[in-house]
């Protein structure tokens, strides 16, 4: 439904699609076009612009189409800004150009006035109202991760999650705040009645260029004052990405409150929700500001919370995650007592050659691999093994055609021809990530069973 919508009169339908032909691993190039409903010849709106252009939503005045571009082609990570067409004259105009986050989701309030739209925000993901006419942008709600809402005469409805709490939904009036919202659904309440969760905070901190990076930090659920406790240090992946104040059956800082560690996460550079200069500034630098800001996140918080062991720490990845655990292997060998790397890249070139996706490797890595050698070998975890020592659990999806499974097989025959504390996990059903519920609490077992072997409790 994000990629097609209905003209109120019903006669036009508007709808978003790739058409790419053999370029596809390397476009996104994703145009707008409409069609009449009754079929015919579709019109393109938006040839103009080489990047990503999608959700296109008519007003319900059907005066005009909104819909949402980036501007960097080749690009998926680049900001997704607000663009309205007027549908008489096709004129376009961008709104809130200045208001620099990227849109997730949008809807128009029901006097075609505004436009309710969610983005990620320093660690948050939250709801805005943004003007149609002047742009200006207010936001509704505060802390926690709205990962759905819509609207209907003057009530808006989300569906609101956070670290402690999956989505529940709240409602409150169009014009208001969620502050005082009404919450409509109470999921799993008695399930969790006698289930304890941690307690996390946000920090921040001076990172990389001394400029400000944000993290969160949990408690096991049984924290006791005066105790110190082992550390999960997780690493998001994307790389454009974040790992916040949100809820989520793979990668939840929970599960491992529950298990008695501490969680700590950082939004290092190259995270989503703190501009698009930030986001923008991992692409070529993808073992460099990262790892000084998880170094200096790491280092300043276990300096700030005495009661984490930072002696007793194990740092987990997937993905660009992955990546930075073989990364931290050959160039932060002292800081962890394991790692776990879940489908992470190893070689770098090699990867570029087997990746489905070619678009992500040639724009942060500033081209194809025969032209940019240097670039590729520059951050290339194979290209430090010599430093490998750390143990490390590695786990990777038989059907994962984004980072495919000989880059997990290539870190575990390094892992034990150097004979190094190792074990590789291999699940035929999955791919670039764990879907199914027996596997996920499979990969959780097997996560704890290797930070036991290594981690002091």
């Amino acid at each position: 439904h994000d990629e097609y919508h209905f003209s109120p009169d019903g006669k036009t339908v508007a709808f978003s699609a790739r058409i790419a032909g053999k370029t596809e691993a390397w476009s996104t190039n994703f145009d707008v076009y409409t069609v009449p409903a009754t079929g015919g010849a579709a019109v393109n709106l938006t040839a103009d612009n080489k990047a990503w252009d999608t959700k296109a939503i008519y007003s319900p005045d059907g005066k005009t189409l909104a819909y949402v571009a980036m501007d960097k082609p080749t690009f998926e990570a680049d900001r997704f800004h607000l663009v309205l067409i007027d549908v008489a004259s096709g004129k376009k105009r961008t709104v809130a150009d200045s208001w620099d986050r990227s849109i997730a989701d949008f809807r128009w309030t029901p006097d075609s006035k505004a436009i309710l739209a969610n983005a990620d925000d320093l660690g948050q993901h939250r709801l805005f109202s943004i003007d149609a006419a002047s742009g200006k942008v207010t936001a509704l709600t505060g802390k926690g991760y709205v990962s759905g809402f819509d609207v209907a005469k003057d009530t808006v409805v989300i569906a609101q999650a956070n670290l402690a709490s999956g989505a529940q939904l709240y409602k409150f009036k169009l014009g208001g705040s969620a502050d005082k919202a009404e919450q409509l659904t109470h999921l799993n309440e008695a399930a969790l009645a006698d289930v304890k969760f941690g307690e996390y905070e946000q920090f921040s901190f001076a990172g990389a260029n001394g400029e400000t990076v944000y993290g969160h930090v949990m408690k096991p659920w049984n924290a006791q004052p005066g105790q110190k406790y082992p550390v999960a240090f997780l690493v998001h992946g994307g790389p454009q990405g974040s790992f916040g104040n949100s809820w989520s059956y793979r990668w939840n800082p929970q599960v491992y409150a529950g298990a008695g560690y501490a969680t700590v996460f950082i939004d290092f550079h190259g995270s989503t929700g703190y501009g698009q200069k930030f986001t923008d500034s991992i692409s070529g630098d993808w073992g460099g500001k990262p790892l000084e800001d998880l170094k200096k996140g790491m280092a300043f918080v276990t300096e700030q919370q005495s009661w984490l062991d930072k002696d007793n720490a194990c740092a987990l990845g997937a993905s660009y995650g992955g990546f930075m655990m073989n990364w931290i292997a050959g160039n932060w060998t002292d800081g962890f007592k394991c790692l776990v790397n879940h489908a992470g890249l190893f070689d770098m070139p090699s990867f570029y050659g087997s990746t489905e996706e070619l678009l992500f490797p040639e724009h942060d890595m500033g081209g194809p691999v025969w032209d940019k050698a240097a670039d590729y070998q520059k951050f290339n975890p194979a290209a430090f093994v010599d430093n490998w020592k750390t143990p490390m659990l590695v786990i990777h999806g038989l059907k994962d055609y984004r980072v495919p499974y000989a880059q997990g097989l290539g870190a575990f025959t390094t892992l034990q021809r150097k004979a190094i504390p190792s074990r590789l996990v291999i699940f035929p059903d999955e791919n670039h990530w764990i879907l199914k519920p027996a596997n996920a609490e499979r990969w959780y077992n097997e996560i704890f069973s290797w930070m036991k072997q290594h981690t002091a409790k």
